[in-house]
């Protein structure tokens, strides 16, 4: 029985670590996801989710530099981080995806001609709020810099 017990607690551990390394929690901050978001608002992240990403989910990500160099949080690395601890994340709603024609909305930031799509590797994402930085105003999001979708909002 003792052997049975043991057993069990070393599975739950297992997969409380792995769930860790899987899912994250944050916290929105800011007015740019209003309504669906309100700031303190806390949300679960399904991480590497990259693959199945599609249009109308929500993401969490790190935006590059407008010079394309480095990280929001000056760092200077190119490569996300394993976790959202010491940097900025921010969240969005996915608009495009690559091989999308790029939205009428978004022209400013991403200086396209009538008719362009969005590139291989790059996103078009956008704040559900009326005073959301976005893609509006910094460009393309390269798919490297998503943590990862929303899950639910928790609180």
């Amino acid at each position: 029985m003792r052997f049975l017990v043991i057993l069990l607690s070393l599975a739950v551990a297992a997969g409380l670590a792995a769930a860790r390394r899987r899912f994250v929690v944050v916290r929105v901050a800011g007015t740019s996801m209003v309504p669906t978001y309100q700031p303190g608002d806390r949300v679960l992240i399904r991480r590497g989710a990259r693959p199945a990403l599609r249009r109308g989910q929500v993401v969490v990500f790190r935006r590059l530099r407008p010079d394309g160099t480095g990280s929001a949080d000056g760092r200077g690395s190119p490569r996300p981080v394993p976790g959202p601890r010491g940097v900025e994340w921010l969240i969005k709603r996915v608009a495009a995806m690559p091989g999308d024609t790029v939205p009428a909305h978004a022209a400013a930031g991403v200086h396209f001609a009538p008719g362009d799509v969005v590139p291989a590797g790059r996103l078009v994402v956008l704040g559900d709020g009326p005073t959301s930085a976005d893609s509006r105003h910094w460009g393309y999001l390269p798919v490297s810099e998503v943590l990862g979708t929303v899950v639910r909002r928790l609180s």
